[in-house]
């Protein structure tokens, strides 16, 4: 137990909130986005500023708490929180700033990313994030960043520019391509290992209008769906991006009550460009596929679209997911992804394919931490429902489904679709990255104080 005089000192020195476990808000300001985590953690301090964030750092290690560090909250494994420890929570530190002659963008850590995308909307700009505007902006980015733009204009690390970090020594450092190269080689990508960022400044990139929406297909339609998709592809414009999706249609409006329940497979079309070209680029998906059951397409605002699924996922609800990187969709892999999507243990349950190929293929796999730049696709797959009674039959589909499929892989994983899962799995996701990544380690977090993440070890 910590002194009382030492916490109240803390409490002093910060311009935000200190929550304690006797404070009648602890319980809702411990609360995780996936319901299925249950963290109680000793103390949660609510930055509002830098200043803060060095408080938070020093009066953790120099007491030696067990530290997490949270942004948006949207966590899967819920590394964000930690039991009996510190908490530094950054929610409150929310601001974007959009530069439209330089086209940049500089974010706070607390911004989600329909933060970010509203402020840049106004500017006709996006930059490159994933596909829920609930999801946290800091840990997207430090995971690597995937989603509807990535194949036009890469990860969202690959628009990143400069970042602001506060070190397990208490140190204020920037970095970036001129100034502690290293550390920013290692941030993109490597996850929350290395300090806590308090300012990302991106490279802003033309999106306004787009065309796009999701198709359903009935599931009987799926091996002959998948089998195009593989060779369709590659030869698809940048502009296109075609999530691939193994799903139930959920029993709620907007979606037609006749189709409720169905098993489907399913395309999420994002085009940024104009109805005409999108046309013809999807051209083939009127020609060469079956009749779909379902279609909600045509022109919208981006930010429209980066928000179209966030009434399916409200924080709270049961999740449990495993990811993966492939380069091929071989006929043996969608026999597995036929027999175990129609095994999906609720509604939301699902598996996506998420096309990284494009311009992240651009990057050299070692320029920065995200190593798997010869991936084609990254899949999740995710156990989800409402019900916490539903937990383990979650986990157990989710596990079965993944176990089955990862002989067909390429080893490593999105970090961001990673439960706990052991040193191994962080090892093969970083691949011939993961030693320099040590190094970088060992010289800023040298005693492991930011431990609570996808861990790189500084022992090696």
């Amino acid at each position: 137990m910590l002194d009382a005089k030492v916490v109240e000192e803390f409490r002093q020195a910060l311009r935000g909130e200190l929550v304690t476990r006797d404070d009648p808000a602890y319980e809702e300001t411990r609360k995780l986005y996936n319901g299925m985590i249950d963290k109680k953690p000793l103390l949660i301090a609510r930055c509002v500023d830098v200043a803060d964030v060095i408080n938070a750092v020093n009066f953790g290690r120099d007491n030696q708490l067990l530290t997490a560090v949270r942004g948006g909250g949207h966590n899967g494994p819920g590394l964000g929180s930690c039991d009996d420890g510190l908490v530094i929570d950054l929610s409150c530190m929310k601001g974007v700033h959009v530069n439209p002659e330089h086209r940049t963008v500089t974010v706070s850590p607390g911004c989600t990313q329909g933060d970010v995308d509203h402020a840049a909307h106004a500017f006709g700009l996006a930059v490159p994030a994933g596909i829920v505007s609930s999801t946290g902006v800091a840990g997207l980015t430090l995971g690597g960043g995937h989603g509807y733009l990535s194949r036009q204009y890469g990860l969202t690390i690959d628009s990143l520019l400069e970042v602001d970090v506060v070190l397990a020594d208490g140190r204020f450092v920037t970095a970036n391509a001129e100034q502690n190269d290293d550390l920013f080689w290692a941030i993109r990508g490597g996850g929350g290992n290395f300090g806590v960022v308090t300012r990302f400044m991106y490279q802003a990139h033309p999106v306004d209008q787009v065309y796009g929406g999701p198709i359903f297909w009935d599931a009987s339609d799926a091996k002959t769906l998948m089998k195009w998709y593989r060779d369709f592809l590659p030869r698809t414009p940048r502009e296109l991006c075609t999530v691939l999706g193994m799903k139930t249609v959920p029993s709620t409006a907007p979606f037609p009550e006749p189709i409720w329940g169905r098993k489907i497979c399913a395309l999420i079309l994002c085009y940024n460009g104009n109805e005409a070209d999108a046309t013809a680029a999807l051209q083939e998906v009127e020609e060469a596929l079956p009749e779909p059951i379902f279609r909600h397409t045509g022109m919208m605002p981006f930010t429209f679209l980066q928000s179209l699924f966030d009434p399916l996922l409200p924080p709270g609800l049961q999740m449990y997911w495993k990811g993966d990187f492939f380069d091929e969709l071989i006929d043996e892999a969608i026999e597995v992804h036929l027999e175990h999507a129609a095994k999906a243990p609720s509604e939301l349950s699902l598996m996506h394919l998420y096309p990284i190929d494009g311009a992240v293929h651009e990057v050299g796999s070692d320029n920065m931490a995200w190593s798997f730049r010869n991936a084609t696709w990254s899949m999740v797959i995710a156990g989800i429902s409402p019900d916490p009674t539903q937990a383990e039959d979650l986990k157990n589909w989710g596990r079965a489904y993944w176990k089955a499929l990862h002989p067909y892989s390429l080893g490593g994983a999105y970090i961001n679709f990673m439960m706990e899962e052991g040193d191994e799995r962080i090892r093969a996701t970083y691949g011939q990255n993961h030693q320099r990544l040590v190094e970088v380690k060992r010289k800023y977090d040298p005693n492991n104080f930011f431990r609570v993440n996808q861990n790189i070890n500084p022992d090696g």
